[in-house]
């Protein structure tokens, strides 16, 4: 607090020091970090001051403490953390529940053009890409197809769940995930119940994200490939 007010009015704690005290980032040894609409003279060697005038919109109270709040901190360390790390703290900002993907996905157009912008769509992209029906049926069948795979029953109800594509005679169920709809607990407790409920049944389970079936295409035919060469060695053995 005390590196906030000597910084001026309309100083807040931003950048590192700001995820550190969001809790998604630890705070690494060195300055303080703020941003101040000005540069005072009275300056303290412990502070490292970004000079910029920041919307209202940005700024927030946590503890006691003016911060920017939690997309534009998100948007302020991405051009400085490694892709892993990046990842790690806007899973941490998701599971403190201070921002969701989705939500964070839209908050990132007030901030077009901004440094961190790009790393942050590009990353987030992978976790809410998610195909139109027709659009994944007419990349995943392809797929598929040259997994040595017949045509797949599509949208059937099989042990009581919707299924997204299904191979009766091989016993075969293929799930793909929007990561946005199988991000939360009770959401991924559900998905291991419907796995659950294929596997007493004597079917086998799959599960591909749509990035994976868009851009990732080659990882989903070698996994489909290993199960049929699996189904077809235990019916010969």
């Amino acid at each position: 607090m005390g590196a906030v007010l000597s910084s001026g009015p309309r100083a807040v704690l931003s950048h590192g020091s700001a995820a550190a005290l969001w809790g998604i980032r630890a705070q690494r040894p060195g300055r303080i970090e703020v941003s101040t609409p000005a540069v005072f003279r009275r300056r303290r060697g412990d502070i490292a001051a970004h000079r910029r005038t920041l919307p209202d919109g940005d700024l927030t109270i946590r503890d006691g403490i003016p911060v920017t709040c939690v997309a534009r901190t998100l948007v302020d360390i991405a051009c400085s953390l490694s892709r892993g790390e990046l990842e790690r703290a806007v899973n941490e900002a998701d599971r403190l529940d201070l921002i969701d993907p989705e939500a964070l996905r839209t908050a990132l157009d007030d901030y077009r053009g901004q440094r961190g912008v790009a790393r942050l769509r590009k990353l987030l992209d992978r976790r809410t890409f998610r195909l139109t029906r027709s659009e994944l049926e007419r990349l995943f069948l392809p797929v598929a197809c040259r997994a040595g795979l017949p045509v797949p029953l599509t949208k059937q109800m099989v042990n009581g769940f919707e299924v997204d594509f299904y191979w009766p005679d091989l016993g075969l169920v293929v799930e793909t995930d929007g990561l946005r709809y199988h991000r939360t607990p009770a959401q991924q407790a559900r998905d291991r119940i419907r796995d659950q409920a294929h596997l007493a049944a004597g079917l086998i389970p799959l599960r591909f994200t749509h990035w994976q079936v868009r851009y990732e295409r080659d990882y989903v035919r070698t996994n489909l490939l290993a199960v049929v060469r699996r189904i077809e060695a235990s019916r010969s053995a």
